[in-house]
Protein backbone atom coordinates (compact mmCIF):
# COMPACT_ATOMS: atom_id res chain seq x y z
CA UNK A 1 0.00 0.00 0.00
CA UNK A 2 1.44 3.96 -1.45
CA UNK A 3 2.05 6.04 1.68
CA UNK A 4 -0.67 8.13 0.10
CA UNK A 5 -3.47 5.76 0.58
CA UNK A 6 -1.96 5.36 4.43
CA UNK A 7 -2.31 8.99 4.22
CA UNK A 8 -5.79 9.80 3.00
CA UNK A 9 -7.64 7.05 4.54
CA UNK A 10 -8.39 6.32 8.49
CA UNK A 11 -7.90 3.60 10.72
CA UNK A 12 -11.49 2.25 9.31
CA UNK A 13 -10.32 2.77 6.20
CA UNK A 14 -12.32 5.54 5.33
CA UNK A 15 -10.66 8.49 2.88
CA UNK A 16 -9.90 11.48 5.18
CA UNK A 17 -9.71 13.68 1.91
CA UNK A 18 -10.82 14.01 -1.32
CA UNK A 19 -8.84 13.88 -4.11
CA UNK A 20 -7.70 16.78 -6.61
CA UNK A 21 -6.70 15.92 -10.34
CA UNK A 22 -6.69 19.72 -11.01
CA UNK A 23 -3.48 19.30 -9.17
CA UNK A 24 -1.81 16.72 -11.16
CA UNK A 25 -3.01 17.90 -14.74
CA UNK A 26 -0.17 17.97 -17.57
CA UNK A 27 -2.44 20.98 -18.53
CA UNK A 28 -4.12 23.16 -17.08
CA UNK A 29 -8.11 23.34 -17.72
CA UNK A 30 -9.85 26.25 -19.55
CA UNK A 31 -10.85 28.56 -17.72
CA UNK A 32 -14.92 28.42 -16.92
CA UNK A 33 -16.63 31.93 -18.66
CA UNK A 34 -19.46 33.63 -17.75
CA UNK A 35 -22.59 33.14 -20.10
CA UNK A 36 -22.66 36.88 -20.45
CA UNK A 37 -19.12 38.57 -20.20
CA UNK A 38 -17.74 35.30 -21.83
CA UNK A 39 -15.03 36.89 -19.61
CA UNK A 40 -13.54 34.24 -16.53
CA UNK A 41 -16.12 33.69 -13.89
CA UNK A 42 -15.39 34.82 -10.44
CA UNK A 43 -16.26 33.62 -7.11
CA UNK A 44 -18.86 35.92 -6.62
CA UNK A 45 -20.77 35.40 -10.03
CA UNK A 46 -21.51 31.84 -8.65
CA UNK A 47 -22.72 33.03 -5.35
CA UNK A 48 -26.34 33.14 -6.39
CA UNK A 49 -26.39 29.25 -6.98
CA UNK A 50 -23.72 27.22 -4.76
CA UNK A 51 -22.42 27.78 -1.09
CA UNK A 52 -19.15 28.90 -0.72
CA UNK A 53 -17.71 26.14 0.10
CA UNK A 54 -18.65 24.63 -2.88
CA UNK A 55 -16.96 27.34 -5.12
CA UNK A 56 -13.72 27.45 -3.19
CA UNK A 57 -13.38 23.58 -4.31
CA UNK A 58 -14.49 23.79 -7.96
CA UNK A 59 -11.81 26.13 -8.12
CA UNK A 60 -9.08 24.42 -6.36
CA UNK A 61 -6.07 23.34 -7.26
CA UNK A 62 -4.93 21.61 -3.96
CA UNK A 63 -4.53 17.56 -4.18
CA UNK A 64 -6.30 16.85 -1.40
CA UNK A 65 -9.29 18.35 0.29
CA UNK A 66 -10.20 17.78 3.68
CA UNK A 67 -13.55 15.65 4.21
CA UNK A 68 -15.43 17.18 6.97
CA UNK A 69 -16.35 15.32 10.24
CA UNK A 70 -20.98 15.01 9.58
CA UNK A 71 -20.04 13.86 6.07
CA UNK A 72 -17.67 11.39 7.46
CA UNK A 73 -20.01 10.09 9.99
CA UNK A 74 -22.92 9.76 7.02
CA UNK A 75 -20.28 8.26 4.78
CA UNK A 76 -19.59 5.35 7.67
CA UNK A 77 -23.57 4.36 6.81
CA UNK A 78 -21.98 2.17 4.20
CA UNK A 79 -18.32 2.92 3.63
CA UNK A 80 -16.23 1.60 2.85
CA UNK A 81 -17.95 0.36 -0.09
CA UNK A 82 -16.61 -3.50 -1.25
CA UNK A 83 -14.94 -4.37 -3.68
CA UNK A 84 -15.19 -7.73 -5.45
CA UNK A 85 -13.57 -10.08 -6.95
CA UNK A 86 -16.25 -11.37 -10.44
CA UNK A 87 -14.78 -14.91 -10.00
CA UNK A 88 -18.03 -16.64 -11.23
CA UNK A 89 -18.06 -14.14 -13.87
CA UNK A 90 -14.03 -15.03 -14.69
CA UNK A 91 -15.29 -18.57 -15.34
CA UNK A 92 -18.10 -17.92 -17.32
CA UNK A 93 -16.02 -16.20 -19.91
CA UNK A 94 -13.33 -19.36 -19.63
CA UNK A 95 -10.89 -15.83 -19.19
CA UNK A 96 -7.51 -15.35 -17.71
CA UNK A 97 -8.60 -11.69 -16.66
CA UNK A 98 -8.94 -10.69 -13.18
CA UNK A 99 -12.08 -8.66 -12.85
CA UNK A 100 -12.87 -6.94 -9.85
CA UNK A 101 -16.02 -4.63 -9.39
CA UNK A 102 -16.28 -1.59 -6.97
CA UNK A 103 -19.90 -1.69 -6.35
CA UNK A 104 -21.17 1.54 -4.98
CA UNK A 105 -25.17 -0.12 -4.88
CA UNK A 106 -25.09 -0.75 -1.04
CA UNK A 107 -25.74 2.98 -0.49
CA UNK A 108 -28.82 4.00 0.97
CA UNK A 109 -29.86 5.53 -2.37
CA UNK A 110 -28.12 2.24 -4.07
CA UNK A 111 -25.89 4.35 -6.37
CA UNK A 112 -22.66 6.55 -6.29
CA UNK A 113 -24.53 9.41 -6.18
CA UNK A 114 -24.83 9.75 -2.72
CA UNK A 115 -20.96 10.37 -2.29
CA UNK A 116 -21.76 14.31 -3.31
CA UNK A 117 -25.25 14.78 -2.67
CA UNK A 118 -24.62 14.31 1.33
CA UNK A 119 -21.12 16.77 0.80
CA UNK A 120 -23.48 19.37 -0.74
CA UNK A 121 -26.18 19.41 1.25
CA UNK A 122 -23.90 19.75 4.17
CA UNK A 123 -22.52 22.57 3.19
CA UNK A 124 -25.72 24.11 1.86
CA UNK A 125 -27.24 23.47 4.93
CA UNK A 126 -23.79 25.20 7.13
CA UNK A 127 -24.21 28.32 5.27
CA UNK A 128 -27.89 28.74 6.14
CA UNK A 129 -29.66 27.28 3.12
CA UNK A 130 -33.18 26.55 3.29
CA UNK A 131 -34.02 24.85 -0.38
CA UNK A 132 -32.04 23.15 -2.99
CA UNK A 133 -33.19 22.81 -6.76
CA UNK A 134 -31.73 20.41 -8.62
CA UNK A 135 -32.18 17.97 -11.64
CA UNK A 136 -32.42 13.83 -12.27
CA UNK A 137 -32.23 11.89 -15.43
CA UNK A 138 -32.14 8.40 -14.28
CA UNK A 139 -33.43 9.21 -10.67
CA UNK A 140 -30.23 8.14 -8.96
CA UNK A 141 -29.09 11.66 -8.38
CA UNK A 142 -32.85 13.15 -6.99
CA UNK A 143 -33.28 9.99 -5.15
CA UNK A 144 -29.34 11.01 -3.32
CA UNK A 145 -30.70 14.48 -2.78
CA UNK A 146 -33.91 13.48 -1.39
CA UNK A 147 -31.99 11.25 1.17
CA UNK A 148 -29.34 14.42 1.98
CA UNK A 149 -31.76 16.99 1.94
CA UNK A 150 -34.05 14.74 5.00
CA UNK A 151 -30.58 14.37 7.03
CA UNK A 152 -29.90 17.67 6.87
CA UNK A 153 -33.16 19.19 7.15
CA UNK A 154 -33.41 21.04 3.49
CA UNK A 155 -36.55 21.73 1.36
CA UNK A 156 -35.23 19.65 -1.85
CA UNK A 157 -37.25 20.10 -5.27
CA UNK A 158 -35.92 18.26 -8.46
CA UNK A 159 -36.71 18.24 -11.69
CA UNK A 160 -36.72 14.82 -13.36
CA UNK A 161 -36.71 14.24 -17.57
CA UNK A 162 -39.76 13.72 -18.51
CA UNK A 163 -38.87 9.77 -20.21
CA UNK A 164 -37.52 9.15 -16.49
CA UNK A 165 -40.22 10.27 -14.77
CA UNK A 166 -43.07 8.13 -16.95
CA UNK A 167 -40.29 5.18 -17.17
CA UNK A 168 -39.11 5.11 -13.25
CA UNK A 169 -42.58 5.68 -11.32
CA UNK A 170 -40.13 3.86 -8.18
CA UNK A 171 -37.56 6.35 -8.22
CA UNK A 172 -40.24 9.15 -7.77
CA UNK A 173 -41.56 7.28 -5.24
CA UNK A 174 -38.00 7.44 -3.15
CA UNK A 175 -37.87 10.87 -3.87
CA UNK A 176 -41.13 11.57 -2.41
CA UNK A 177 -40.94 8.89 0.70
CA UNK A 178 -37.76 11.34 1.43
CA UNK A 179 -39.95 14.46 1.31
CA UNK A 180 -38.98 15.95 -1.88
CA UNK A 181 -41.01 17.38 -5.06
CA UNK A 182 -40.66 15.81 -7.47
CA UNK A 183 -41.51 17.84 -11.18
CA UNK A 184 -41.42 15.94 -14.71
CA UNK A 185 -39.43 18.21 -16.53
CA UNK A 186 -39.97 20.23 -19.00
CA UNK A 187 -42.84 21.77 -16.89
CA UNK A 188 -45.43 24.62 -16.73
CA UNK A 189 -43.11 25.89 -13.66
CA UNK A 190 -40.19 27.66 -15.16
CA UNK A 191 -40.03 30.05 -17.91
CA UNK A 192 -37.29 27.52 -19.94
CA UNK A 193 -39.73 24.46 -19.24
CA UNK A 194 -42.85 26.88 -20.51
CA UNK A 195 -40.47 27.53 -23.98
CA UNK A 196 -39.44 23.73 -24.47
CA UNK A 197 -43.70 22.96 -24.40
CA UNK A 198 -44.53 25.39 -26.50
CA UNK A 199 -42.33 24.46 -29.27
CA UNK A 200 -42.49 20.76 -28.66
CA UNK A 201 -45.69 19.87 -26.09
CA UNK A 202 -44.61 16.31 -26.87
CA UNK A 203 -40.94 16.88 -25.24
CA UNK A 204 -39.31 13.73 -23.95
CA UNK A 205 -36.79 16.15 -21.82
CA UNK A 206 -33.55 15.96 -21.11
CA UNK A 207 -30.69 16.98 -18.36
CA UNK A 208 -30.02 20.30 -20.09
CA UNK A 209 -33.57 21.50 -20.21
CA UNK A 210 -33.91 20.09 -16.36
CA UNK A 211 -30.94 22.15 -15.49
CA UNK A 212 -32.20 25.11 -17.06
CA UNK A 213 -35.17 24.91 -14.56
CA UNK A 214 -33.30 23.97 -11.37
CA UNK A 215 -31.06 26.82 -11.84
CA UNK A 216 -34.28 29.58 -13.25
CA UNK A 217 -35.94 28.53 -9.51
CA UNK A 218 -33.18 28.00 -7.64
CA UNK A 219 -32.31 32.06 -8.36
CA UNK A 220 -35.64 33.72 -8.06
CA UNK A 221 -35.42 32.97 -3.98
CA UNK A 222 -32.28 34.21 -1.53
CA UNK A 223 -32.86 30.62 0.67
CA UNK A 224 -32.22 28.60 -1.91
CA UNK A 225 -29.46 26.88 -4.08
CA UNK A 226 -28.53 24.29 -7.11
CA UNK A 227 -26.98 20.98 -6.73
CA UNK A 228 -25.39 19.23 -9.54
CA UNK A 229 -24.78 15.64 -9.34
CA UNK A 230 -22.09 15.38 -12.29
CA UNK A 231 -20.05 17.29 -14.09
CA UNK A 232 -18.49 20.18 -12.39
CA UNK A 233 -15.28 19.57 -10.51
CA UNK A 234 -16.59 19.58 -6.74
CA UNK A 235 -18.99 16.77 -7.51
CA UNK A 236 -16.61 14.78 -8.94
CA UNK A 237 -13.70 15.15 -6.26
CA UNK A 238 -16.75 14.33 -4.00
CA UNK A 239 -16.38 11.13 -6.11
CA UNK A 240 -12.61 10.27 -5.56
CA UNK A 241 -13.49 8.21 -2.24
CA UNK A 242 -14.71 5.32 -4.15
CA UNK A 243 -11.09 5.32 -6.48
CA UNK A 244 -9.34 5.88 -2.72
CA UNK A 245 -10.79 2.85 -1.59
CA UNK A 246 -9.84 0.44 -4.30
CA UNK A 247 -6.17 1.39 -4.44
CA UNK A 248 -6.64 0.17 -0.73
CA UNK A 249 -8.58 -2.98 -1.39
CA UNK A 250 -6.65 -3.73 -4.59
CA UNK A 251 -3.47 -3.64 -2.57
CA UNK A 252 -5.11 -6.12 0.01
CA UNK A 253 -5.88 -8.13 -2.88
CA UNK A 254 -2.11 -7.85 -3.95
CA UNK A 255 -3.48 -7.09 -7.38
CA UNK A 256 -3.31 -3.68 -9.49
CA UNK A 257 -5.69 -2.77 -12.49
CA UNK A 258 -4.56 -2.79 -16.31
CA UNK A 259 -7.81 -1.54 -16.92
CA UNK A 260 -10.17 0.63 -15.43
CA UNK A 261 -13.60 1.24 -16.26
CA UNK A 262 -16.44 3.08 -15.81
CA UNK A 263 -19.80 4.37 -17.66
CA UNK A 264 -19.89 8.49 -18.44
CA UNK A 265 -22.37 10.03 -18.77
CA UNK A 266 -22.26 13.69 -16.90
CA UNK A 267 -18.60 11.99 -15.75
CA UNK A 268 -18.49 11.63 -11.87
CA UNK A 269 -19.17 7.84 -11.81
CA UNK A 270 -16.35 7.66 -14.04
CA UNK A 271 -13.66 9.75 -12.53
CA UNK A 272 -14.26 8.69 -8.84
CA UNK A 273 -13.18 5.28 -9.87
CA UNK A 274 -10.62 6.67 -12.27
CA UNK A 275 -8.95 9.60 -11.20
CA UNK A 276 -7.06 8.23 -8.10
CA UNK A 277 -5.12 5.74 -10.44
CA UNK A 278 -4.50 8.09 -12.48
CA UNK A 279 -3.00 9.80 -10.27
CA UNK A 280 0.00 7.06 -10.02
CA UNK A 281 -0.40 6.89 -13.70
CA UNK A 282 0.92 10.95 -13.78
CA UNK A 283 3.12 10.63 -10.27
CA UNK A 284 4.67 7.24 -10.97
CA UNK A 285 4.38 6.35 -14.57
CA UNK A 286 1.87 3.43 -14.25
CA UNK A 287 0.85 1.95 -17.57
CA UNK A 288 -2.85 1.63 -16.42
CA UNK A 289 -4.98 2.19 -19.32
CA UNK A 290 -8.91 4.11 -18.51
CA UNK A 291 -11.60 3.46 -20.64
CA UNK A 292 -15.00 6.02 -20.54
CA UNK A 293 -18.33 4.08 -21.57
CA UNK A 294 -20.82 5.80 -22.96
CA UNK A 295 -24.30 5.01 -24.72
CA UNK A 296 -23.76 4.86 -28.71
CA UNK A 297 -27.76 7.22 -28.80
CA UNK A 298 -25.71 9.70 -26.92
CA UNK A 299 -21.69 9.84 -27.87
CA UNK A 300 -20.31 12.76 -26.76
CA UNK A 301 -17.22 11.77 -26.41
CA UNK A 302 -16.61 9.82 -29.20
CA UNK A 303 -18.71 11.85 -31.30
CA UNK A 304 -18.98 15.50 -30.03
CA UNK A 305 -16.46 18.51 -30.39
CA UNK A 306 -14.33 20.12 -27.88
CA UNK A 307 -15.58 23.46 -27.08
CA UNK A 308 -16.83 26.00 -24.58
CA UNK A 309 -20.56 25.41 -24.63
CA UNK A 310 -23.35 26.35 -22.03
CA UNK A 311 -24.68 22.95 -19.63
CA UNK A 312 -27.93 23.74 -20.25
CA UNK A 313 -30.63 24.09 -22.66
CA UNK A 314 -31.34 27.77 -21.80
CA UNK A 315 -27.75 28.93 -21.60
CA UNK A 316 -28.07 29.95 -17.37
CA UNK A 317 -25.31 28.57 -16.61
CA UNK A 318 -21.13 29.47 -17.16
CA UNK A 319 -19.43 28.15 -20.06
CA UNK A 320 -16.98 24.98 -19.86
CA UNK A 321 -14.60 23.95 -22.61
CA UNK A 322 -15.66 19.67 -22.76
CA UNK A 323 -17.16 17.49 -25.61
CA UNK A 324 -20.89 18.34 -26.53
CA UNK A 325 -23.35 17.02 -28.91
CA UNK A 326 -24.40 21.22 -28.48
CA UNK A 327 -26.63 22.27 -25.67
CA UNK A 328 -29.73 22.13 -27.92
CA UNK A 329 -29.51 18.28 -27.85
CA UNK A 330 -32.40 16.09 -26.91
CA UNK A 331 -31.21 12.55 -26.60
CA UNK A 332 -33.49 9.54 -27.46
CA UNK A 333 -35.27 7.94 -24.16
CA UNK A 334 -33.03 5.12 -23.84
CA UNK A 335 -33.07 3.56 -20.72
CA UNK A 336 -29.81 4.23 -19.25
CA UNK A 337 -31.09 7.93 -18.46
CA UNK A 338 -28.44 9.01 -16.39
CA UNK A 339 -26.51 8.98 -19.02
CA UNK A 340 -28.96 11.33 -21.39
CA UNK A 341 -26.27 14.53 -21.12
CA UNK A 342 -25.39 16.77 -24.07
CA UNK A 343 -21.77 17.14 -22.58
CA UNK A 344 -19.06 15.85 -20.79
CA UNK A 345 -17.02 16.76 -17.30
CA UNK A 346 -14.52 19.51 -18.48
CA UNK A 347 -12.13 17.73 -16.13
CA UNK A 348 -13.02 14.24 -18.29
CA UNK A 349 -12.96 15.68 -21.40
CA UNK A 350 -9.72 17.32 -20.90
CA UNK A 351 -7.76 14.24 -20.28
CA UNK A 352 -9.90 12.11 -23.02
CA UNK A 353 -8.56 15.16 -24.96
CA UNK A 354 -4.70 14.28 -23.84
CA UNK A 355 -5.03 11.07 -24.94
CA UNK A 356 -5.26 9.84 -20.96
CA UNK A 357 -8.79 7.95 -21.26
CA UNK A 358 -10.05 6.18 -24.03
CA UNK A 359 -13.97 7.19 -24.88
CA UNK A 360 -16.11 3.89 -26.29
CA UNK A 361 -19.79 3.45 -26.91
CA UNK A 362 -21.94 0.39 -27.05
CA UNK A 363 -26.04 0.23 -28.12
CA UNK A 364 -28.15 -0.61 -25.39
CA UNK A 365 -29.20 -3.97 -26.40
CA UNK A 366 -25.78 -5.26 -26.19
CA UNK A 367 -25.46 -3.44 -22.43
CA UNK A 368 -29.00 -4.99 -21.51
CA UNK A 369 -27.43 -8.53 -22.36
CA UNK A 370 -24.25 -7.78 -20.76
CA UNK A 371 -25.97 -6.64 -17.42
CA UNK A 372 -27.93 -10.05 -17.19
CA UNK A 373 -24.83 -12.05 -17.94
CA UNK A 374 -23.15 -10.61 -14.97
CA UNK A 375 -26.29 -11.05 -12.58
CA UNK A 376 -26.29 -14.49 -13.29
CA UNK A 377 -22.82 -15.22 -12.46
CA UNK A 378 -22.60 -12.55 -9.59
CA UNK A 379 -26.19 -12.34 -8.41
CA UNK A 380 -26.66 -8.48 -8.89
CA UNK A 381 -28.40 -6.79 -11.48
CA UNK A 382 -26.74 -3.38 -12.80
CA UNK A 383 -28.51 -0.43 -13.52
CA UNK A 384 -28.66 0.53 -17.17
CA UNK A 385 -26.00 3.17 -16.62
CA UNK A 386 -23.93 0.19 -14.78
CA UNK A 387 -24.30 -2.34 -17.77
CA UNK A 388 -22.32 -0.23 -19.86
CA UNK A 389 -18.83 -0.51 -17.85
CA UNK A 390 -20.16 -4.02 -17.46
CA UNK A 391 -20.29 -4.44 -21.26
CA UNK A 392 -16.81 -3.15 -21.94
CA UNK A 393 -15.57 -4.92 -18.63
CA UNK A 394 -16.40 -8.87 -20.46
CA UNK A 395 -15.17 -7.20 -23.67
CA UNK A 396 -11.43 -6.72 -22.61
CA UNK A 397 -12.14 -10.01 -20.85
CA UNK A 398 -12.67 -11.77 -24.08
CA UNK A 399 -10.01 -10.40 -25.60
CA UNK A 400 -7.66 -11.61 -22.85
CA UNK A 401 -9.38 -15.30 -23.32
CA UNK A 402 -8.50 -14.61 -27.27
CA UNK A 403 -4.72 -13.71 -26.67
CA UNK A 404 -4.13 -15.75 -23.95
CA UNK A 405 -2.86 -12.75 -21.81
CA UNK A 406 -3.96 -12.42 -18.43
CA UNK A 407 -4.93 -8.82 -17.22
CA UNK A 408 -6.61 -7.08 -14.71
CA UNK A 409 -9.83 -5.27 -14.65
CA UNK A 410 -11.39 -3.04 -12.51
CA UNK A 411 -14.62 -1.43 -13.11
CA UNK A 412 -17.40 0.58 -11.59
CA UNK A 413 -20.73 -0.82 -10.68
CA UNK A 414 -22.12 2.32 -9.68
CA UNK A 415 -25.56 1.30 -8.72
CA UNK A 416 -27.88 -1.70 -8.84
CA UNK A 417 -31.12 -2.26 -11.38
CA UNK A 418 -33.53 -2.99 -9.04
CA UNK A 419 -35.72 0.32 -9.62
CA UNK A 420 -35.20 -0.60 -13.23
CA UNK A 421 -37.52 -3.91 -13.46
CA UNK A 422 -39.20 -2.51 -16.05
CA UNK A 423 -36.30 -2.09 -18.73
CA UNK A 424 -35.56 -5.75 -17.25
CA UNK A 425 -38.55 -6.24 -18.50
CA UNK A 426 -39.05 -4.88 -21.97
CA UNK A 427 -35.90 -6.51 -22.57
CA UNK A 428 -36.51 -9.78 -21.67
CA UNK A 429 -39.92 -9.59 -23.58
CA UNK A 430 -38.26 -8.01 -27.05
CA UNK A 431 -39.89 -4.38 -26.62
CA UNK A 432 -36.18 -2.67 -26.40
CA UNK A 433 -34.83 -1.64 -29.22
CA UNK A 434 -31.30 0.03 -30.38
CA UNK A 435 -32.40 3.87 -30.65
CA UNK A 436 -30.11 6.01 -32.79
CA UNK A 437 -29.59 9.86 -32.80
CA UNK A 438 -30.43 12.22 -35.41
CA UNK A 439 -27.40 13.36 -36.88
CA UNK A 440 -29.16 16.49 -38.11
CA UNK A 441 -29.76 17.60 -35.09
CA UNK A 442 -26.64 17.41 -33.54
CA UNK A 443 -25.57 19.01 -36.61
CA UNK A 444 -27.77 22.04 -35.50
CA UNK A 445 -26.94 21.92 -31.93
CA UNK A 446 -23.40 22.00 -32.77
CA UNK A 447 -23.99 24.48 -35.21
CA UNK A 448 -25.19 26.82 -32.33
CA UNK A 449 -21.96 26.57 -29.86
CA UNK A 450 -21.67 29.97 -28.48
CA UNK A 451 -18.62 31.98 -29.86
CA UNK A 452 -16.15 32.22 -26.88
CA UNK A 453 -12.23 30.65 -26.47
Amino acid sequence: MSDSVKYLLDEEHLPRHWYNINADLPEPLAPVLHPGSKQPITPDDLAPIFPRAVIEQEMSTEREIEIPGPVREVYRQWRPAPLFRARRLERALDTPARIYYKYEGVSPAGSHKPNTAIAQAFYNQQEGVKRITTETGAGQWGSSLALAGSLFGLEIVVFMVRVSFDHKPYRRAFMETFGAECIASPSPRTAAGRAILEAHPDSTGSLGIAISEAVELAVQRDDTRYALGSVLNHVLLHQTVTGLEALEQMAMADDYPDLVIGCTGGGSNFAGIAFPFLHRKLRDGLATQFIAVEPSACPTLTKGAFAYDYGDTAHLTPLVKMYTLGSGFVPPGFHAGGLRYHGMAPQVSHLAKLGLIAPRSYNQLECFAAGIQFAKAEGILPAPEANHAVRAAIDEAEKCRLAGESKTILFNLCGHGNFDMQAYIDYTEGKLRDLTYDESEVAMALAGLPSAG
